[in-house]
């Protein structure tokens, strides 16, 4: 059995759907067929057949068939008839008409004609689906090829990242290491030679430490003989009176 070469075409008739089809048989190069999944009717053509009919459409013998399936299922110009055991295909397109009569196969060809269909449809099916990989894969290549997808890229590369860096165990952000006080400020985690100066604010008053008094009681008692004297013209060999305690 032939298998379908195409085109392929869904006509509907008293409210079923027909598929119509081409083949290229060996013994005429060219046939119809119409079926509905369960039945099949068929041209039948033989060479001698073929050319009578073309020549009874004012056809050049040269011509494709295929050709004129092609244009009038594009445009929608085919209707089809089924009476039983005879279906007739009419196509029409601008100044040209062709006319098709059908006859139903026996059960055991029409077999065999669906199935040479399904397959038949089965490998159009593979081809389509390389053939939509290899422009899928062509256009992948020119789009990374394109020389706007390259001056895309380089300009990433020279803007700078400015996202938050994560770790790569934990994921999470790295926070600021706080400074620890007297480490250098030119070379963390070395200790400063200068000491650590604690600046405390002048409102707060603390009692002084017990160790400190006798140091800080010497300097204010030369300062206190030394007024005394000024306010009552003493020499300086005469020491201020003794005050007593209440």
């Amino acid at each position: 059995m032939a298998e379908p070469a195409g085109p392929f075409h869904a006509l509907w008739h008293g409210g079923h759907q027909y598929l119509c089809y081409c083949a290229a048989p060996h013994s005429s190069g060219f046939n119809v067929y119409v079926t509905n999944a369960s039945e099949v009717w068929s041209t039948d053509f033989t060479l001698e057949k073929l050319e009578s009919h073309k020549s009874q459409s004012g056809m050049c013998p040269s011509e494709d068939y295929s050709t004129k399936f092609r244009e009038a299922f594009e445009h929608r110009a085919a209707a089809l008839t089924v009476h039983d055991s005879k279906a007739t295909l009419q196509l029409k397109e601008g100044t040209w008409s062709l006319t098709f009569d059908l006859f139903k196969l026996p059960c055991s060809e029409a077999r065999k004609q669906l199935q040479a269909l399904m397959f038949g449809l089965v490998g159009c099916v593979s081809s389509l689906e390389k053939r939509l990989e290899a422009a899928e894969d062509a256009a992948a290549a020119a789009a990374s090829c394109s020389p706007e997808k390259n001056q895309l890229q380089s300009q990433r590369l020279l803007i700078p990242d400015l996202s938050p860096r994560k770790n790569r165990g934990g994921g999470s952000a790295v926070t600021a290491k706080r400074r620890v006080p007297g480490e250098s400020l030119i070379n963390p985690g070395f200790k400063s030679s200068l000491p650590v100066r604690r600046h405390r604010p002048g409102w707060i008053l603390k009692t002084p430490d017990p160790a400190w008094t006798p140091l800080m009681c010497v300097p204010l008692m030369k300062l206190f003989n030394e007024l005394f004297r000024l306010v009552y013209r003493l020499p300086v060999n005469v020491q201020p009176p003794a005050t007593h305690r209440v």
